[in-house]
């Protein structure tokens, strides 16, 4: 009986190791694919928000703290890559807390259509947050190098609705196997 209860705590041990590379690999994956621009997957220069795409799925199966968490690591290592302003550590908390709020109320079903719809929603919810934070930035020191107020707007719609609509066209790439793996 000891050696079986041995197995299944070795079991254990082996399934979380992979959980942790499956969420670190997954995570990693996407963040390598955001500056990547395959030919036909863009719309209008702009390509899928792949680590937006990741939030939405881990908020769906984690608590609030979990997703705003993720969102935030996510969105940080984004920076990174970009550059610190407009941060995308904001909009990727926000839209984790978001979505995980929405499992907690039980509107989420594990239905890939809904995750898109939900994806499309938190595409234009992220676009608008990068676009308050530079119209903040103008605001406060008109002087600065960026874009004009009507010229952030006038981006806002076009990168917003681009974004919304290529990735939730890409979601059940990555819904399908991280929602498997995690339900598991």
């Amino acid at each position: 009986m000891t050696a079986s209860k041995g197995k299944e705590t070795l079991s254990d041990f082996q399934r979380n190791f992979l959980n942790i590379f499956v969420v670190l690999g997954s995570g990693l994956l996407c963040l390598l694919l955001s500056p990547m621009r395959f030919p036909g997957i863009e719309l209008l220069n702009v390509a899928p928000n792949w680590l937006l795409i990741w939030v939405v799925i881990w908020s769906i199966h984690h608590p609030i703290i979990d997703a705003a968490i993720a969102g935030t690591v996510l969105g940080l290592l984004q920076d990174g890559l970009t550059g610190p302003f407009p941060t995308h550590a904001l909009s990727l908390m926000l839209v984790g807390m978001l979505t995980a709020r929405l499992q907690r109320q039980r509107i989420i079903q594990e239905n890939v259509v809904l995750v898109a719809f939900i994806v499309f929603g938190m595409a234009v919810v992220a676009a608008t947050i990068i676009a308050l934070q530079m119209t903040f930035q103008h605001v406060l020191w008109p002087n600065s190098p960026y874009l004009s107020l009507w010229q952030i707007w006038r981006t806002h719609q076009r990168v917003a609705l681009s974004s919304a609509i290529l990735s939730s066209l890409w979601t059940p790439a990555l819904y399908y196997p991280l929602h498997r793996w995690w339900k598991s």
